[in-house]
C-alpha cells in the first residue's frame, strides 16, 4: 500500500478535480451521466430493433462508457490498494441511530466491516434482501428515466449548466433520500 494515497485526502481535492472534468465537458459540449451508459449498452447491443428510444447514433457517447469503466478500475485500485486500516470514522449521533435501527456501527475497515452494513448485504440472495433489490432497481430505473437522468448527470452537469429541471431534480433526490433514510429504510430493517 502507498502510504501518503491511503490517508483521507481534503474534500476540495474532489472539488477540483469534477470542477475540471466539468469544464472540459463544457468546453467540448458533453454532458455527464452515467446513467446513459446504459442507453448505449442497449442501443450498441441492437435494442434500437425493439424501441425507438435505443435507435440513436450512439458512438458519441464511447468516451462516456470509458469515464464508468475508469470509474470501476478507480474504485477497484482504491478499495484493494489505497484503503486506510484506520476505523471509520462517524459521529456520535450517527453511530446511535444506526444502532437503533439494527445496524452496528462500522468497526474498522481492516476487519472487513467497512461502510457497507453486514446486517443488510451479508445475505444478499435471501429473499428479503433479493426483493428489497429487484423493487428498488425498478424504482431507480424508473426515476431515472421520468427525471430525464440520473444523479450524477443533474446534481453535476445540469446544475452546473443552470438548469432549472435539474434543479428541481436534485431536490427530488433529496427528498427521496431524506424519506428512505428516516422513512423506508428502518420499517425494511425490521423486516
Amino acid at each position: 500500500m502507498i502510504e501518503f494515497l491511503s490517508q483521507p485526502w481534503h474534500w476540495s481535492i474532489s472539488g477540483l478535480l469534477i470542477t475540471s472534468v466539468m469544464i472540459m465537458l463544457l468546453w467540448f459540449g458533453g454532458s455527464f451521466g452515467v446513467s446513459s451508459n446504459l442507453r448505449t449498452l442497449c442501443s450498441i447491443g441492437g435494442a434500437g430493433k425493439l424501441s425507438d428510444f435505443f435507435n440513436w447514433n450512439w458512438k458519441g457517447q464511447i468516451w462516456n462508457l470509458v469515464f464508468v469503466t475508469g470509474a470501476i478500475i478507480g474504485g477497484y485500485l482504491a478499495s484493494h490498494y489505497l484503503q486506510s486500516p484506520e476505523p471509520v470514522q462517524i459521529s456520535e449521533s450517527t453511530s446511535t441511530y444506526l444502532s437503533s435501527v439494527g445496524i452496528e456501527t462500522p468497526r474498522s475497515l481492516s476487519e472487513g466491516a467497512g461502510f457497507v452494513p453486514q446486517e443488510i448485504f451479508s445475505e444478499p440472495f435471501s429473499l428479503r434482501n433479493s426483493i428489497i433489490l429487484i423493487i428498488g432497481g425498478i424504482l431507480i430505473g424508473f426515476g431515472t428515466r421520468y427525471a430525464g437522468g440520473c444523479t450524477s448527470g443533474h446534481a453535476i452537469s445540469g446544475l452546473s449548466n443552470l438548469q432549472l429541471p435539474s434543479l428541481i431534480a436534485v431536490i427530488g433526490f433529496f427528498i427521496g433520500g431524506l424519506a428512505m433514510t428516516w422513512l423506508i429504510l428502518p420499517s425494511l430493517l425490521t423486516l
